[in-house]
C-alpha cells in the first residue's frame, strides 16, 4: 500500500497555509511524501507555502479551495483525486473568530460555524468519497480539545469543533473496513499566529509538536490522538466535572 507505515508518497493538505498543515508536510517531505497538493484561497501566502515545500525537494501544487464555497469542493477537490491516488488528506482549515464580537454579531458567529463544521463535512465527505474510490488513504481531521466541553470564553468555536468531532467519528465508523482510516487530531492551545496575542493556555503545544504526533498516529493507525497526550486525562475530568463547578474555573 503506498501509504503504508505512516509515511504517504503523496499529501492533500485542505488549508494550504495552515501552520500545522504545513508543519506535517515538512515532516512528511522529510520520510518518504513526494507529491504534496495544498488546497486554498489563491494568495501570496499560498504561493510562498508551496514554494517552501518545494525548496524541501517535493512536487508542490496549489489548488483553488474556499471552505465556505462547499458547491465547488466536489469538482476543485475531484480534480485533484483524478491525477492521482492521494494517500493523505489533512483537514486543517479552520478559523478561531472572536468570541465576545461574534456574541453580538450573528453573521460572523455563523460564518465560523459554515468555516469550521459545515465546509468540513462538505469538503470530508468528498475526500472520504475519493479515497474509497482508490480504495487505501488516510483522512486526517484535525479537531479540538475545545471541543471536549464548551467553555464560556469560546462556546462558539468549541461548539463548532464538537459538531466537526462528532462528524469525523461517525466517518471513521462508516468507512471501517474499506481500507480507509480515518484519524482525528485533538490539540489544545497551538501557539500559532492564529493564537497570536491570547494568553497561553497550560499544556500549550506547537504546530510542529502536533505534526509530531500526527506522524506517530499514522504510523500507529491511531483512530484519536491528543497533543499532549497529558489532555486526555484532563479533558476527561473536565468532560465529567459538575456544571456548577466547571462555570467557577477560570478558563
Amino acid at each position: 500500500m503506498k501509504d503504508a507505515f505512516g509515511a504517504p508518497q503523496s499529501l492533500l493538505v485542505l488549508g494550504g497555509t495552515s501552520e500545522i498543515g504545513l508543519a506535517t508536510a515538512r515532516r512528511l517531505i522529510a520520510r518518504r511524501t513526494r507529491v504534496v497538493w495544498l488546497a486554498g484561497r489563491p494568495s501570496p501566502a499560498l504561493t510562498a507555502a508551496a514554494d517552501s515545500l518545494r525548496a524541501l525537494g517535493a512536487d508542490v501544487h496549489t489548488v483553488p479551495f474556499d471552505a465556505l464555497d462547499t458547491e465547488s469542493h466536489e469538482e476543485r477537490l475531484g480534480k485533484v483525486f483524478a491525477e492521482g491516488d492521494v494517500d493523505m488528506v489533512l483537514l486543517a482549515f479552520g478559523v478561531l473568530g472572536d468570541q465576545a464580537r461574534d456574541e453580538s454579531d450573528p453573521v460572523a458567529a455563523v460564518r465560523v460555524a459554515q468555516t469550521n463544521y459545515t465546509g468540513a463535512v462538505s469538503a470530508g465527505l468528498v475526500c472520504a468519497g475519493a479515497l474509497q474510490a482508490q480504495g487505501h488513504g488516510s483522512l486526517v481531521v484535525l479537531s479540538s480539545v475545545a471541543g471536549e466541553r464548551a467553555r464560556r470564553t469560546n462556546f462558539i468555536y468549541g461548539s463548532s469543533k464538537a459538531g466537526l468531532d462528532a462528524f469525523a467519528q461517525g466517518l471513521g465508523d462508516a468507512l471501517h473496513g474499506t481500507g480507509v482510516h480515518v484519524m482525528v487530531v485533538r490539540p489544545g492551545f497551538v501557539r500559532s499566529k492564529m493564537t497570536a496575542g491570547l494568553a497561553q493556555a497550560p499544556l500549550a503545544t506547537t504546530p510542529e509538536a502536533v505534526a509530531a504526533a500526527i506522524e506517530l498516529g499514522l504510523r500507529r493507525r491511531s483512530e484519536t490522538v491528543w497533543v499532549p497526550g497529558a489532555l486526555r486525562m484532563v479533558m476527561t475530568a473536565v468532560r465529567h466535572m459538575p456544571r456548577p463547578l466547571f462555570r467557577r474555573l477560570p478558563v
